[in-house]
């Protein structure tokens, strides 16, 4: 299947249902007030599904100079996905209990490092099957990964995805970020240590992609709704968002609408509230989109 499908960035649970056994299916549940993603899939997870701990294989360590989520080593990233059965040739669904928009981080990652993957759109809800409970087919002690007949191999982050903290400013470019709008117009953010948002940012909060069902939106509303915040193309779109997580929803939207590939800031506010000697902006941007729930 993988030399001759090209998986686009949402599949729906039918397409799920008719392609299980051709795909890994992976659950990705994180919360941002710290409850067990992994104690969520061992109550009940999709037929088949591995758990996949973005503290432990979709991030590094984080600091205030790199921010809560940065991207971890290649290598980091290899072994963890070698561990759950995932190989280089592995198409890969991924999903939460949000919409996606935690589950677009692994998703992002395996896209930008040139791997088959998409969201399962509308998540859990939209699945219609039983669930599985326990603790999923690979939860025992791995195979060292040195030993799989099948790795995942390590690959470089690709510069050309990501953008630092010192390209926010530059001319041209559209910041973009993900949060709800209570937390980019600083009115409370319970997480990072100043309130507000980068300067000149446009607030385009992920949620916002999505039905009320969890569901993404149409391609003619979600393209409006970009447009209202000056965003025609991708092409110099920095998305972020409080560590590099929900910012990913954004741009694998914005590739599903035909508007292109963004750039990630993965840093987020998360590092940019932390470099105190970076400008900060309270208030609306000239085009807020208000959906509920706060994002990572």
């Amino acid at each position: 299947m993988n030399d001759v499908v090209t998986l686009p960035p949402f599949v729906s649970a039918q397409w799920l249902a008719a392609h299980h056994s051709e795909v890994v299916v992976a659950d990705a549940r994180w919360y941002l007030d710290g409850s067990s993603g992994r104690e969520a899939f061992e109550a009940g997870h999709l037929p088949g599904a591995v758990f996949v701990d973005l503290d432990q294989w979709l991030s590094g360590p984080g600091s205030p100079e790199t921010g809560r989520n940065p991207l971890p080593a290649p290598g980091v990233f290899a072994e963890g996905m070698t561990s759950l059965g995932i190989s280089n040739h592995t198409p890969v669904v991924a999903y939460d209990d949000a919409g996606g928009v935690i589950a677009a981080r692994l998703v992002w990652m395996l896209r930008v490092t040139g791997h088959q993957a998409a969201v399962l759109d509308g998540g859990m809800a939209a699945w219609a099957g039983p669930l599985e409970s326990g603790p999923g087919p690979l939860a025992e002690p791995a195979v060292e990964p040195a030993t799989q007949p099948a790795m995942f191999k390590a690959a470089p982050w690709p510069d050309s995805m990501l953008a630092g903290i010192d390209e926010l400013a530059l001319p041209g470019v559209t910041v973009a970020d993900a949060r709800n709008a209570d937390r980019f117009e600083g009115r409370q953010d319970p997480i990072d240590p100043r309130p507000g948002h980068i300067p000149g940012a446009v607030n385009v909060p992920c949620r916002a992609n999505l039905e009320p069902s969890g569901r993404i939106k149409n391609t003619e509303e979600i393209l409006q709704a970009f447009a209202a915040a000056g965003i025609d193309s991708a092409e110099k779109v920095i998305s972020y968002c409080g560590s590099g997580v929900t910012a990913c929803h954004n741009l694998l939207t914005m590739e599903h609408v035909g508007l292109g590939r963004g750039l990630l800031y993965v840093g987020g506010w998360s590092q940019y509230g932390h470099a105190l000697d970076r400008p900060v902006e309270t208030g609306r941007s000239s085009a807020v989109r208000s959906p509920a729930g706060r994002n990572r």
